[in-house]
């Protein structure tokens, strides 16, 4: 069978999104064992080592990063450490499906920070659209409701904090290897958890939990590469939606290994997010069209 390039962008997407949902199950799991930091420094040196294997393996051999772009690296560094932090903190205190819910809205968060921030053109029916989804995640995270507590903060600081770092990527030269970008976070990512680590504590690591951890750092450069492989194949304006089906991972796995499920306000506020991200990236889509003809 003979796979169409569209289709087999869809399939590594859906992959991507596999990985990285299945990264999180495997930290969920065992911060129920071993410090956040711990965890985070194991996960980040095996990471570290896996992704310069393959960095290598595509011709990567060095990491020099050009002078005007230090500034923008360390921010975005910064800014993926600290979205990291906020992230495994909602991760390790909500249901999977809550936390991946809130974090699909960081496609609408990127187009808006890019209009005010960058000056990117947006329409009024993209600007529409973005209203409606954080309307979404209002309803995911329920303010004034009993259900709206550190947690839910703690994902909406990740947000923020993914859209400051994808905004420090944009304004990043050609000149700078992605996988240079890679190899720097990871690395920055394990020293950050391992000085941590000798404020939090440390535990005895068990075969098992030694086990879900260099699980998550094989999930996690399996996403990588994956979503590497998909800017190669399809149409970026049509792989890009299925981004989305991490949510139903999310859901599955939340259901399967946690036993949670979300309330139907989740659900609803879950949906009207995707309907909006999915319209986003098609309006962008059509956007680009006159562009790319001329």
């Amino acid at each position: 069978m003979i796979l169409s390039p569209n289709l087999k962008g869809a399939l590594l997407m859906m992959g991507s999104m596999a990985a990285f949902t299945f990264n999180d199950a495997c930290v969920k799991l065992v911060s129920a064992e071993l410090p956040l930091f711990q965890i985070v420094f194991f996960r980040g040196i095996l990471t570290t080592l896996l992704i310069a294997a393959l960095a290598w393996a595509m011709g990567l051999r060095s990491l020099r990063i050009p002078r005007g772009d230090i500034a923008l690296v360390a921010g975005r560094t910064a800014a993926e450490i600290a979205s990291m932090c906020a992230f495994l903190y909602a991760l390790t205190h909500m249901p999977l499906a809550n936390v991946s819910s809130i974090l699909a809205a960081m496609p609408l968060s990127v187009t808006l920070a890019g209009a005010l921030l960058l000056g990117e053109p947006v329409g009024w029916r993209r600007l529409v659209a973005i209203l409606v989804g954080f309307t979404g995640v209002l309803m995911i995270v329920k303010p004034g409701a009993e259900g709206f507590n550190v947690s839910s903060l703690a994902a909406l600081l990740a947000v923020l904090l993914v859209t400051a770092r994808d905004l420090f990527t944009r304004r990043m030269s050609a000149h700078v290897p992605s996988m240079a970008i890679a190899v720097i976070t990871a690395l920055s990512v394990g020293l950050f958890g391992g000085v941590a680590m000798l404020w939090q504590g440390w535990a005895p690591v068990t075969m098992r939990e030694g086990g879900l951890i260099a699980g998550a750092a094989v999930f996690i450069v399996g996403g990588y590469l994956f979503s590497i492989m998909v800017m190669r194949v399809g149409e970026i304006g049509f792989v890009a939606p299925f981004r989305y089906t991490a949510l139903i991972w999310a859901l599955l796995l939340g259901w399967l290994v946690f036993g949670d499920w979300p309330s139907w306000l989740t659900l609803a506020g879950a949906s009207i997010v995707v309907i909006t991200g999915i319209f986003t990236l098609y309006r962008e889509r059509m956007m680009r069209k006159p562009v790319a003809a001329r």
